[in-house]
């Protein structure tokens, strides 16, 4: 192992770099920091958190991510797909735990980048990722409705545990909290799907307002929602009412007085942010490779993420990693290196030195309109509608995954649909091994065998063990591709039953990975067969020689 193994994009990116990409990269950071700041504030406190916390994370992590990340235009921070993770660990074991769960997936994930790990997360199946993506988007509509119905309640960790809490205090309902979610909501959506027509209106009837469609969504809704509560004196929950504001500098850094014994009961929460981080950063980084034509490192990516995770806790933030809209936002405002990145969280940084406390007036409703738009187009809701193009086995992961992150947990939905994928594929590749009779008689029997012969396939050849002929059997392996020790086992055991009786066995066309396994284990000259055969004619003639 050595230092080059770390490698940032930073280094590469910057080869040729003049002030024309400098001014384009900073115009991306601004534009990027306006999307970051209502949302990481929004994923904060939906997180069980004070808002600071959404920004420290947006600064440091960001910041750092870019620095030491292995893309090009990545933008790291916190994410909607860790609220629901962030707010079970909150509520069962505390904040201070939570920093502590932080730290230790940020150095799994460090040394999953270290080791070269980046590329295996590449092997999770499709219907694993959006089962649990489109969970966590209904898990964190869910967690909103405390605010859209304007309750002042605890809200529990769990889909049902929310369902039952709301049930018994839907009666406080407050519908001036309501009318503000629902209509800012409609704002995003007409915002989003009707820029175009608006920016066109206005170039005809106002020109002089055209700027406003160049500025996110999520900032207007916030002006418009803090200007519509303070204005017409809404009762309403805002930052300040809530939180008490937020400190206009970042936090002290400080090593908390952690208990390292909790994480024996940390683990699987940590082993599930390291899982989720590598998860949503590598598809991240692959969402924008697919845009811009550039290759990201994804080991190096990963430590960059490890090393955001691990410093960002001492400076008061929560888990972070890889976010798909704000990267794309970078993306398509012209950025062409991570300094566009660095240069989104020091203008956060410059925002929560100057305008800190004009947050205190920031109504919740506002942030609730603005996570469930997040939710909205974080569900791949389309891919339901598909299904039934699909093969059964599918369907029925891509559905389990989806019922039990919102039911039960995310872990035991990645776990389950996992394991239904594997079970999946070893099927799928066990019915694809065949075996072709070229012929069989008294005497000599010639199968050609397709495919892998691995464990789940071998029953091929302890068939052939009930009906040996009596002079030879002639096995073609020109076209098996893959042979595990199961395999090898079940060849020892057939050449050792044909060794018995007194039937010659000859394996030909062996090449490839199942002759190369044959040599290392020592194994292709403890079979009682002729071996060195390249086609069954050649096994044919030297029978007759024989």
């Amino acid at each position: 192992m050595t230092v080059s193994r770390f490698q940032p994009k930073l280094i590469e990116a910057l080869h040729g770099y003049n002030r024309e990409r400098f001014t384009a990269d900073v115009v991306a950071g601004l534009t990027v920091a306006a999307v970051a700041l209502p949302l990481a504030m929004a994923f904060a406190i939906a997180s069980g958190l004070d808002p600071a916390v959404g920004l420290y994370t947006a600064i440091v992590a960001g910041f750092l991510v870019s620095l030491f990340g292995g893309s090009r235009v990545q933008i790291g921070g916190p994410a909607g797909a860790f609220i629901v993770v962030v707010y079970g660990i909150v509520s069962q074991y505390g904040v201070i735990n939570l920093m502590l769960a932080t730290v230790a997936s940020g150095l799994v994930l460090l040394l999953m980048g270290w080791f070269r790990l980046g590329t295996l997360i590449r092997f999770i199946p499709v219907a694993v990722v959006i089962g649990f993506t489109n969970g966590i988007a209904v898990l964190i509509a869910a967690s909103q409705i405390k605010e859209l119905l304007g309750l002042r309640m605890t809200m529990p960790a769990d889909f049902v545990g929310i369902v039952q809490a709301v049930s018994h205090h839907v009666h406080e309902w407050n519908p001036n909290a309501t009318l503000m979610v629902l209509s800012l909501l409609a704002f995003l959506l007409v915002w989003q799907h009707k820029q175009l027509a608006l920016k066109s209106f206005l170039q005809s009837h106002a020109p002089w307002l055209v700027w406003i469609t160049r500025l996110p969504g999520s900032i207007v809704v916030l002006v418009v929602g803090t200007a519509w509560a303070h204005w017409g004196q809404l009762p309403v929950d805002t930052i300040g009412s809530r939180f008490g504001g937020i400190a206009a500098s970042l936090p002290a850094m400080a090593v908390p007085d952690w208990n390292l014994s909790h994480l024996r009961e940390l683990w699987m929460p940590v082993l599930t942010l390291s899982l989720l981080g590598a998860i949503e950063s590598l598809l991240c980084a692959r969402v924008a490779d697919n845009i811009t034509g550039w290759r990201h490192d994804p080991n190096q990516e990963l430590m960059a993420q490890g090393l955001a995770n691990v410093i960002t806790p001492f400076c008061g933030g929560m888990p972070a990693t890889g976010t798909i809209a704000r990267t794309v936002t970078n993306i398509k405002n012209g950025a062409t290196s991570p300094v566009a990145g660095m240069t989104h969280a020091v203008v956060l940084l410059m925002v929560l030195w100057v305008a800190a406390p004009l947050a205190n007036a920031i109504p919740l409703a506002a942030l609730s309109a603005i996570l469930l738009h997040v939710a909205y187009n974080m569900g791949e809701w389309r891919k339901f509608a598909e299904l039934r193009q699909f093969r059964l086995p599918y369907r029925v992961t891509l559905i389990a995954v989806f019922l039990l992150t919102v039911l039960v947990d995310l872990t035991v939905a990645v776990q389950v649909g996992l394991g239904a994928a594997c079970l999946t594929f070893i099927y799928r590749i066990s019915s694809l091994t065949r075996m072709h009779t070229v012929r069989s008689d008294a005497r000599i029997q010639i199968h050609a065998l397709h495919g892998a012969l691995f464990f789940a396939a071998v029953q091929l050849l302890e068939d052939l063990c009930d009906h040996l002929p009596e002079q030879a059997v002639v096995l073609d392996f020109t076209h098996v591709i893959y042979l595990d020790s199961s395999g090898m086992d079940a060849l020892m055991h057939l050449s050792t039953d044909c060794h018995v009786q007194g039937v010659q066995l000859y394996l030909v066309g062996l090449q490839g990975q199942p002759l190369d396994i044959l040599r290392r284990t020592e194994q292709l000259h403890g079979l009682h067969a002729h071996t060195g055969l390249p086609d069954v004619p050649a096994a044919l003639q030297a029978m007759a020689a024989a």
